[in-house]
């Protein structure tokens, strides 16, 4: 029984060892062999080059700027290579002033390890006309790698920085997002160059090479290349651009010049900065003078700037006012206040208009008309018109961050203060004040509506890939309220062309155009103040902004123009020479063909 035993457990060894060679020899074969290959092949991710963007007529508005990366060997920083590691840097800044030893060191030491067998970089970008008279000795150096490095540049500087956005390096959050990043270092941080940053930054190619033992090149086995320079071009005209930042000059505020299809042919937010600051790093004290300046040069108020709208609404409410049952007859006895409860509701005219309808309440923007026909539609039909006309959401602009601004009712003062709404606040709502919050570009689109009778989606993209953008259209307004949309634009040609419009007195331009004015207020007014302050006798930042939205020319519409300029005071005065001078370039650059 013993022998038995013995034999048995001798023949379960062997065969377990047998099984063991069986399974090292045979079956781990495949394993070891990708072990192997891992070894002596190595696969290298070859970054793409960022696409270019450019202006319509092909003007290069952010561009790469040529230069180039510095890299050296790794494992310099053991005890035995220690002194040529100083030594090399020290090399590389005698030749290179412009960099600094110490900074190169520290790098190299913070991103060298013994698992690291890939080149440090020492610095990221040197010009080339700083590498140029020194780039034969520079590669002469042992341990010292130079190879191409693109740097983000902005040749317009301030121009248009709010649409085109700069570039930075990403952070950790943004490359596990999007893996590409680990290789270029480099995304889109703000307007155009982060709307389409996956576009712009393109996709990376592959070289599989062959190593040896010793970590030496041999041969390279294959490469794929990169898909790179995708360019994109913009409906934005520089030439017009650069004109509309000189009549912003020392203002703040914000412009729209758009197509009634949505092509926006220029767009600025005032006062600008330069984004090739933000490109290599900001100081602290640049970044803390950007966003401290009460001016907010940083915010794009294109889309993210909120505003009251003030009377540039009033068009569109007095279209829901006509498609809700009130007579284009229908008048007000405007005297310059109309009593609700306790309170006193004025008129911007301290003597009133005197005998009101739709059609002088809108070119003279009398207030008394929009509050009495306010309370006979009510809250609510206001409301969804205006949300229904585009306010209250995203117009669609190819912008990240759009801010949809606010259209208050019952329900949302319920939800946000968790209050009852008052009637009062219908008749604020009504002239455009309260709680009503716009951006812009909304006014832009609004007026576009108006005019043409479809809501453009704004757009800066002109040609994606060699591929025109396509404009998209929404059909919002009921068959009523397109037959209705006469009445309104007769009243807008009268606020720019009648003696008594708000804004005739202040068109200049040769081009016949149509519009609103608006002044929207920033601080509101105690009931027990009997004589306003003029605008020009406020402080500076308590002043109302001014708006001018337009389109022309009037026989046959084809650009919106919107002007807001920040405590401008009243929207003709503030405004109205500045559209002027917009209409008469797009009639020099032939946008325009014909002045009525």
């Amino acid at each position: 029984m013993r022998a038995k035993v013995v034999l048995a457990l001798f023949f379960f060894v062997w065969v377990s060892l047998l099984s063991r060679v069986f399974y090292l020899s045979v079956h781990s074969n495949r394993y070891y062999e990708k072990l192997s290959a891992e070894n002596t092949i190595r696969t290298e991710r070859i970054a793409p080059v960022r696409g270019e963007i450019l202006d319509r007529n092909f003007k290069p508005l952010a561009i790469n700027k040529l230069g180039f990366r510095i890299e050296l060997d790794p494992h310099l920083n053991t005890k035995r290579s220690r002194s040529r590691l100083k030594e090399t840097v020290k090399e590389i800044a005698s030749l290179l002033p412009v960099l600094d030893a110490s900074k190169m060191l520290a790098t190299y030491r913070a991103k060298d390890s013994h698992y690291n067998h890939h080149p440090v970089t020492v610095a990221e970008f040197v010009s080339y006309e700083d590498i140029l008279p020194v780039y034969t000795k520079l590669s002469l150096l042992e341990h010292v790698r130079i190879s191409p490095a693109p740097k983000r540049y902005y040749p317009y500087q301030r121009t248009a920085a709010h649409i085109i956005g700069y570039t930075a390096r990403s952070n950790q959050k943004e490359i596990e997002a999007d893996p590409i990043l680990k290789l270029t270092g480099i995304v889109g941080k703000s307007g155009l160059e982060k709307e389409y940053n996956s576009y712009l930054q393109g996709i990376p190619g592959e070289r599989t090479v062959q190593m040896n033992a010793l970590n030496e090149e041999i041969s390279v086995l294959e490469t794929t290349r990169p898909v790179e320079n995708r360019n994109l071009v913009l409906n934005i005209d520089m030439r017009l651009q650069q004109y509309i930042s000189k009549l912003m000059k020392g203002l703040a505020g914000s412009v729209v010049v758009m197509g009634l299809d949505g092509e926006i042919l220029s767009a600025g937010s005032y006062p600008e900065y330069n984004p090739n600051t933000f490109v290599s790093g900001i100081s602290v004290a640049r970044w803390n003078a950007l966003i401290n300046d009460l001016d907010m040069p940083f915010t794009n108020k294109i889309v993210n700037g909120l505003y009251p709208p003030g009377s540039t609404i009033k068009p569109s409410v007095g279209l829901i006012y006509l498609s809700h049952g009130i007579s284009q007859w229908w008048f007000v006895t405007c005297s310059g206040s109309m009593k609700l409860g306790n309170r006193n509701f004025r008129c911007w005219k301290s003597w009133g208009h005197g005998k009101t309808d739709i059609n002088k309440a809108i070119r003279e923007s009398c207030d008394d008309y929009f509050y009495k026909g306010s309370l006979k539609v009510g809250i609510a039909t206001i409301s969804a018109g205006l949300k229904q006309f585009g306010f209250g959401k995203k117009t669609g602009i190819d912008l990240p961050n759009e801010f949809i601004g606010t259209v208050p009712d019952r329900a949302w003062k319920r939800k946000r203060y968790n209050e009852p709404w008052y009637i009062g606040e219908t008749l604020n709502t009504s002239i455009g004040q309260g709680s009503v919050l716009v951006t812009p570009i909304q006014i832009a689109q609004n007026t576009a509506l108006i005019a043409g009778g479809m809501l453009p989606v704004p757009r800066l993209a002109r040609m994606i890939d060699n591929n025109l953008t396509k404009p998209v259209l929404r059909d919002v307004l009921t068959e009523k309220q397109k037959k209705l949309l006469p009445i309104i634009r007769r009243a807008m040609v009268q606020v720019c062309n009648h003696p008594n419009g708000t804004a005739t007195k202040h068109i200049t331009s040769r081009v016949k155009i149509a519009g609103k004015t608006g002044t929207a207020q920033v601080i509101g007014i105690s009931q027990a103040t009997r004589k306003r302050l003029k605008e020009e006798e406020m402080e500076y930042y308590t002043r109302s902004h001014a708006w001018l939205t337009t389109y022309g020319p009037v026989r046959h519409p084809k650009y919106v123009v919107t002007v807001l300029v920040e405590h401008g005071g009243h929207g003709g005065s503030a405004a109205g020479q500045i559209v002027s001078k917009i209409y008469d370039k797009l009639l020099e650059l032939g946008y325009i063909k014909e002045k009525m």
